[in-house]
């Protein structure tokens, strides 16, 4: 079986470094695959994807590099990115790794209404909804609550100048431009 753990991650921050580690301990016989998304369904702008990657592979090198891959598939597939095309495409193009299961943040529960078909994702992908504070969420009661820290939290302050050190993990931070006015969108 292989997690697929979507989204912008712009950029990724300390709660998705939990939620990968706690992939981890917890499903150890599987893999986490990290898929940032190459553009958004809902119109949000984000920072290059070339950029977004290289956080990304920073935040796989830093938790396991053997464990967790960064898949880049929606730079080659139609925008907008909706999550069921890309993991049906994931599915289609690697079907010999084995099933597929959908990793989400209890933040989004209240928004599936608005994906692309939903009702087939949790058919065809059994989604692991992982607890994030300030979103409960049924699902989740017997998992841990991760951080409500947000990559827009993030750009916010990065915008104003101020530190994120403790809200990215070093290894992102490495590769991340801090110059605020890089963020001032």
């Amino acid at each position: 079986m292989t997690l697929i753990y979507g989204g912008s991650f712009d950029p990724p921050h300390v709660g998705h470094a939990m939620v990968i580690s706690w992939l981890r301990w917890t499903y150890p016989d599987e893999s986490v695959w990290i898929v940032p998304a190459y553009a958004h369904a809902f119109g949000k702008e984000s920072s290059p994807f070339s950029a977004r990657v290289a956080w990304c592979k920073a935040l796989r090198d830093l938790i396991d590099p053997v464990w967790v891959t960064v898949r880049e598939i929606e730079k080659d597939m139609p925008r907008p990115s909706y999550t069921i095309d890309t993991l049906r495409e994931l599915r289609r193009t690697f079907r010999s790794d084995g099933p597929f299961r959908l990793v989400v943040g209890s933040d989004v529960i209240n928004e599936t209404h608005l994906w692309k078909e939903w009702d087939a994702i949790e058919a065809e992908f059994s989604p692991i909804v992982v607890g994030r504070e300030g979103f409960p969420h049924d699902s989740v009661s017997l998992r841990p609550m991760f951080p409500g820290i947000s990559s827009s939290m993030i750009r916010r302050r990065l915008a104003l100048g101020l530190p994120v050190d403790e809200l990215v993990p070093k290894a992102v931070l490495e590769v991340l431009p801090t110059n605020r006015y890089i963020w001032a969108k």
